[in-house]
C-alpha cells in the first residue's frame, strides 16, 4: 500500500543544480558548471505580430527575452514530505518596467497643463539642481524652451504643490548647503554585502553612456532576484545585452522607478523596492547606493509599489503588503518606529465597528519628529496594496488593494475622501488619465473600470479581458480634452486597446430614470451632518470640477449594478504572448508590453502617426 502511495507522489525536487547533465545531447562537459543565461533579442514577423487598429498597424519590433536568473544557494527551499502541506513562498511579481528618456520631453501632452481661452500655461519647470559649481543636473520635463524657473510660493495660483512644505523641518536648504546634498556612498560594484550577490556591468559601459542617444529609452527591469539596466537605443547587436545586471542574493525587487526630477544626461536616481522590505537608492551613473529600511527598522513587510513624490528630490512613497503606506527620505537616516501617540484616526466610521478606519495616520507629514525615518506613515487597510499612482495636478493618490477597494487621498492634507468598491474580487492596477478626470482600475472582476474624479462615480466598465487585467496605462500621445486611448494587459495574455470619448457612453435604459447624482445621494455617509449641509454636499455633479474632492469628507460609495452602468468595448484585442502580460507602457513611438516569463516586446507605431504627431 506505501509503494503504491509513493508512485502517485513527484519526485523532490532536486537541488542545488550545479553540473549539467550528463546525458547531453550537444556533448557538453558534464562537470560544467551551469552559466546564467543571456538575454535575447529576436525580431519575428508575420500577421501574428501585428496589431490593426483603426489609426494604421502596429509592428513588433523587438521581442527581447530577459535572462532569469538561476536560485541563489541560501534560497534552497526546504522539502516537506507531506504533499498536503503549504509552505508560504516570498511575494514574487512580473516583469516591471521603469522608462526614462534623459533629454527634455518635448511631445507628450501635458492635459492639465494645456492653454485654454481662459487661461495660460502655468510655469512649471522642474528647477535647477546642482551636485557641484560644474556639474549640470537640470531637468525640463514640460518644455524645450530655455528659462530659469524660480521656486514659488505655496501660495501661488497654478504651482504644482509639494508635500510636506507646510513643516519647515521639510523644507529643502537653499544657498551653499544645497550644494552638499548628500549622495549614495556604497559602491555597488566593490560591495562586499551580503545583500548583493553579484554586479555585472558592461565591458564598455561608459563607452556606451557616451554613445547613448538623448531621445533614446532607457530600461530599468525587474525579473526575480535579477535587475537589468538597459539601452533600447543601442544598436541591435548590443541592445540586449545590459548596461548593468544586479543579482540579489535572496530579496526580489518587486517594484521600481526612477526620479523624473532629477534625472540627466549624467544622473538618474533609482529607488526599488523588495520582497524582504529593503529598499533601493540606486544612482545609475556613478554605480553606488543606499539601503533604506535596512533589516526592517521601520517596516517587515515586503513592498508592492514604490514611486517618487511628484516634484521632490529627496521624498518617495512605499506601500507595504501589511496595508500601509509610508514615506521616506533618501537623505534621511532609518530609526525604529512606533506610531506616534498623536497619531489620529482620519476619517473614522460611526457605528459600532469601532476598528474600522479608512485612514489612520500612524504618523503624520507635520509632526515635530522628523529627524529620521520615516516622514509620514497611513495605515488604510488590512489588506495588501496592490498599487498607487499620483495625480497629474501632484494632489491626489489613487490606491487599490486586495479587499477591491480604490481610494481617493488628499496625500497634501492627509485625508482620504472617496472610497470606491470593485464589481468583485481585488483591485490590481490603477492609473490616471493625462488631464487627471478619470481613473482607471483593472482587477480579478477580469473588467477595466473608469471613474470620474469630478462626477465622484463610475462612468463605464469595460469588458474584454478572459482572466485578471495586470496593468493599465493611458496613451498620452492619443489623447486630448474629450477623447482618450488607453491600453490593458491581463494573464489572459491580450493587450487590448480602448477608445474613449464622454459623449459616446450612454447608459442603460434601465438607469434613464435615475437621476445623475443618484449615486452618491443614497451612501451611507460616513459623518453626522444637518441637512442643509448634505444638500450642498450633494448637488448637481455637472458642474464638479477637480478641486470639489478637497472637502473634508469621506464618501464611501456602494458597488453599482452592471445593469445601470455603461459598457466599453475595446477597439483590438489580441493575444501577444505566450505568458501571462504584467505590464504595459506607452510612448512617442513604441508600444512597449511585458510577460512574466520575461519577454520584452516593442511594439513600432505606424509611420503616419508618428510624422503627425
Amino acid at each position: 500500500m506505501d509503494m503504491d502511495i509513493l508512485s502517485v507522489l513527484p519526485p523532490p525536487p532536486r537541488y542545488p543544480v550545479t553540473q549539467a547533465s550528463s546525458s547531453s545531447p550537444n556533448g557538453a562537459n558534464p562537470n560544467a558548471p551551469v552559466l546564467e543565461m543571456s538575454n535575447v533579442l529576436t525580431h519575428p514577423s508575420g500577421p501574428e505580430y501585428q496589431l490593426s487598429v483603426g489609426e494604421g498597424t502596429y509592428i513588433l519590433q523587438d521581442n527581447l527575452h530577459l535572462a532569469t536568473p538561476p536560485p541563489h544557494p541560501q534560497d534552497a527551499p526546504i522539502i516537506n514530505s507531506n504533499p498536503l502541506a503549504t509552505t508560504p513562498t516570498p511575494p514574487k511579481a512580473g516583469i516591471k518596467l521603469s522608462l526614462c528618456i534623459t533629454a527634455p520631453r518635448k511631445s507628450i501632452p501635458q492635459l492639465y497643463r494645456a492653454d485654454t481661452s481662459n487661461s495660460t500655461r502655468s510655469n512649471l519647470g522642474t528647477y535647477s539642481i546642482k551636485e557641484n559649481e560644474k556639474e549640470s543636473r537640470s531637468s525640463n520635463e514640460t518644455s524645450s524652451d530655455s528659462f530659469t524657473p524660480q521656486l514659488l510660493s505655496s501660495n501661488t495660483p497654478g504651482r504644482t504643490p509639494v508635500f510636506g512644505e507646510d513643516n519647515i523641518l521639510l523644507t529643502p536648504v537653499t544657498g551653499k548647503e544645497a550644494l552638499k546634498r548628500k549622495k549614495p556612498k556604497t559602491n555597488l560594484v566593490k560591495s562586499n554585502s551580503q545583500f548583493i550577490s553579484r554586479v555585472i556591468p558592461h565591458d564598455a559601459l561608459n563607452k556606451r553612456l557616451q554613445e547613448h542617444d538623448p531621445e533614446g529609452i532607457f530600461v530599468f527591469a525587474n525579473i526575480d532576484r535579477a535587475y537589468q539596466w538597459l539601452d533600447l537605443s543601442s544598436p541591435a547587436t548590443a541592445r540586449a545585452q545590459p548596461l548593468m545586471k544586479i543579482l540579489f542574493t535572496k530579496a526580489h525587487m518587486l517594484c521600481h522607478d526612477i526620479n523624473i526630477f532629477t534625472k540627466g544626461s549624467n544622473h538618474m536616481d533609482v529607488i526599488m523596492g523588495a520582497s524582504t522590505g529593503d529598499i533601493v537608492w540606486f544612482e545609475a551613473y556613478t554605480q553606488k547606493y543606499v539601503r533604506v529600511n535596512k533589516n526592517n527598522i521601520i517596516s517587515t513587510s515586503a513592498i508592492s509599489e514604490i514611486r517618487w513624490l511628484p516634484s521632490s528630490e529627496n521624498l518617495f512613497l512605499a506601500s507595504h503588503m501589511d496595508g500601509t503606506l509610508i514615506v521616506y527620505d533618501k537623505e534621511r537616516d532609518d530609526a525604529a518606529f512606533i506610531p506616534e501617540a498623536n497619531g489620529a484616526p482620519a476619517n473614522e466610521k460611526d457605528g459600532a465597528d469601532g476598528d474600522y478606519k479608512p485612514l489612520h495616520i500612524n504618523k503624520s507629514v507635520n509632526s515635530k519628529n522628523q529627524k529620521a525615518n520615516p516622514v509620514a506613515s497611513w495605515k488604510i487597510s488590512n489588506h495588501r496594496i496592490t498599487a498607487f499612482a499620483f495625480s497629474p495636478d501632484s494632489r491626489h493618490l489613487a490606491v487599490v488593494s486586495e479587499d477591491g477597494s480604490l481610494r481617493i487621498i488628499n496625500y497634501l492634507k492627509e485625508q482620504l475622501t472617496d472610497l470606491y468598491t470593485s464589481y468583485y474580487g481585488a483591485f490590481n492596477c490603477v492609473c490616471w488619465s493625462p488631464d487627471g478626470k478619470y481613473v482607471l482600475t483593472g482587477g480579478q472582476d477580469d473588467l477595466v473600470s473608469i471613474w470620474s474624479l469630478a462626477e465622484r462615480r463610475i462612468v463605464a466598465r469595460c469588458p474584454g479581458h478572459h482572466s485578471w487585467v495586470t496593468a493599465v496605462a493611458f496613451d498620452p500621445w492619443r489623447c486630448d480634452n474629450r477623447n482618450y486611448r488607453f491600453g490593458s494587459v491581463g494573464e489572459d495574455r491580450r493587450l487590448l486597446l480602448w477608445d474613449f470619448n464622454v459623449g459616446m457612453l450612454r447608459r442603460p435604459k434601465s438607469a434613464s430614470i435615475r437621476q445623475r447624482a443618484s449615486v452618491s445621494s443614497q451612501l451611507p455617509l460616513l459623518r453626522n451632518r444637518s441637512d442643509s449641509q448634505a444638500v450642498n454636499r450633494l448637488r448637481s455633479t455637472s458642474s464638479l470640477t477637480t478641486d470639489d474632492i478637497d472637502e473634508d469628507e469621506l464618501m464611501e460609495h456602494p458597488v453599482e449594478s452592471r445593469m445601470v452602468t455603461a459598457e466599453l468595448p475595446p477597439v483590438m484585442s489580441k493575444v501577444i504572448d505566450e505568458h501571462p502580460l504584467s505590464w504595459v507602457g506607452f510612448e512617442e513611438q513604441c508600444i512597449i508590453t511585458a510577460c512574466v516569463e520575461g519577454h520584452v516586446r516593442v511594439w513600432k507605431r505606424p509611420r503616419d502617426v508618428i510624422n503627425g504627431n
